[in-house]
């Protein structure tokens, strides 16, 4: 399998993602890493750390999207960037997946005009995974689409529903309509259109709907809301979970009993801190598009991207795009 990596995109690029895509073809020796960027200084890290090419391969790209640049224009104006490159290698077949740690909003930009939509798809959706003692419970959309409508809604709980089937193995996944209420009738005009939708639905399993504190718990498989507020709750979830650790890492550092238990607890904390982690996932695949995109986050180091990589091919071994096309094509 050929996976197309950005490797001038992120805040570490390009060494956290040479380093991370070289672990990744170590790991497994079925994946190729294309690796799309400037090929001297990729070249440079490469020679550093191995002899060993096998596995990898660099194209050369003059440019890179920068996190500042605008979307869309950088998109149709930087034809020789690592991103627009690599994107095209997707689109012509030439590789299996694609890869990148760079801007959000130039992934998002690439994947639909470059790559494009699934035929019947509406709204592709950025999708996120949240950490329960099940798990994760599989959360979308979490920024590609800040306005949604009802049709949206129902789409996301189908593809987030056959990615959790196809791609995590959960039988008859279950999917939540994030709310301010789990009675019936809660909610917005949107929300209230959804759940209609959702309800009549015979193509997801649908729980109804659930608030945020439902999935922590792990009470459904897969919940969807509108980009907008999906990406609130996933980067207060961040905030609250790296403040929690550092808050218990103060506590116990300030005193010598605190200091003791923490170095008793040292490797249960660090399981927990991992589970918080976006490292562990690597990557957030960009549902709706015809090929596999993945989103690593900007500040993601040589484990996260070895990750995503791994969770590329195990997306596109599932058959996942096969498959929605056959249930859109039933809506």
């Amino acid at each position: 399998m050929r996976i197309a990596v950005d490797a001038m995109g992120g805040d570490h690029a390009p060494y956290e993602i040479v380093v991370g895509a070289l672990d990744a073809v170590s790991k497994n020796p079925d994946i190729t890493v294309v690796l799309v960027g400037k090929e001297d200084e990729i070249n440079k890290i490469i020679d550093k750390k191995t002899k060993d090419r096998s596995g990898i391969e660099v194209v050369n790209a003059t440019e890179v999207i920068e996190f500042d640049d605008a979307p869309t224009r950088a998109v149709r104006s930087k034809k020789d960037s690592s991103l627009v490159i690599a994107m095209k290698l997707l689109k012509d077949k030439k590789v299996d997946a694609f890869l990148g740690a760079g801007s959000t909003g130039a992934i998002l930009v690439g994947g639909l005009f470059v790559v494009g939509r699934i035929k019947g798809i509406d709204r592709p959706a950025l999708t996120g995974f949240f950490p329960n003692p099940k798990g994760y419970t599989v959360l979308l959309d979490i920024g590609a689409n800040a306005e949604c409508k009802a049709r949206n809604i129902l789409e996301f709980g189908v593809m987030g529903s056959l990615y959790a089937k196809n791609v995590l193995g959960i039988e008859n996944p279950s999917v939540g309509l994030l709310n301010n209420g789990s009675e019936e009738g809660k909610g917005n005009d949107l929300t209230k259109e959804a759940y209609l939708l959702m309800k009549e639905s015979t193509q997801i399993n649908f729980y109804g709907n659930i608030e945020g504190r439902d999935m922590p718990e792990g009470t459904v498989d897969v919940a969807v809301t509108d980009g907008f507020t999906g990406n609130i709750v996933l980067k207060t979830t961040e905030g609250v979970a790296s403040t929690i650790m550092n808050m218990m890492k103060d506590v116990m550092m300030s005193s010598a009993k605190g200091k003791i238990a923490g170095a008793m607890i040292k490797n249960d904390m660090r399981k927990l801190k991992d589970g918080f982690s976006a490292d562990a996932i690597g990557g957030a695949p960009f549902l709706g598009v015809d090929g596999v995109v993945l989103k690593a986050h900007g500040n993601s180091k040589a484990l996260a991207i070895t990750n995503a990589i791994l969770q590329a091919k195990k997306f596109k071994d599932s058959n996942y795009i096969e498959d929605l096309k056959s249930h859109i094509s039933e809506i």
